[in-house]
């Protein structure tokens, strides 16, 4: 059964959506738009060596810049094969990026399911992220029937890993919930535990 979403809940759900795939540092010593890119550049070129020698933090990160496009042309394909050589070797922040190419379809087809099985590998190691994600999905019911229950569980462990963003969906969508139906999913959240072990 679907159900109307308020339009502070939708345009959050919207924000955790189209948010960046992650944080990647960023010089906050107001250097020129030159400097910058020179830095980006250098970068690039440090982490393509550890990446290439198969450091998957820095396989992550350079597919970040790579979806950003900083120090490289942006290029989903290029960021798609640095974050699959990361989340084949469990790297939780690759696995959600990958997801959310699949979930827009940047650099591969759009997958609902691709996703999903992304931000799952991520969620079974406790990322924030995977979890938020998630609970977008449950929300809005892509990939899954809406379950505002579901949903409610992984914002739920999604705030009390660290995500703030998530401690606000989960709150708006309590607005629509019944009291039985946010007993039930505080009890799940509760209970919950991975369901697959990582590499």
């Amino acid at each position: 059964m679907s159900r109307r979403l308020s339009l502070p809940y939708a345009l959050s759900i919207l924000c955790l959506a189209f948010s960046s795939c992650a944080e990647l540092e960023t010089p906050v010593n107001g250097s020129s738009s030159q400097n910058r890119h020179n830095e980006d550049q250098a970068a690039v070129v440090e982490l393509r060596k550890s990446a290439e020698e198969g450091n998957a933090d820095a396989q992550n990160k350079l597919g970040m810049l790579y979806s950003e496009g900083r120090g490289v042309p942006q290029d989903y394909v290029q960021a798609k094969q640095w974050f699959e050589k990361a989340a084949e070797q469990g790297h939780a922040g690759a696995q959600v990026n990958l997801g959310t190419l699949y979930f827009h379809g940047h650099g591969a087809p759009e997958s609902e399911q691709m996703a999903l099985s992304w931000f799952r590998r991520a969620a079974d190691q406790r990322d924030p992220l995977a979890f938020a994600k998630l609970g977008l999905m449950y929300a809005q019911g892509r990939g899954v029937p809406q379950d505002f229950v579901q949903a409610h569980m992984w914002y739920n462990l999604s705030a009390a890993h660290g995500e703030k963003r998530a401690s606000e969906l989960r709150d708006t969508l309590a607005k629509q919930m019944t009291p039985a139906q946010l007993a039930e999913a505080q009890r799940l959240a509760r209970e919950w535990t991975p369901k697959r072990k990582q590499l």
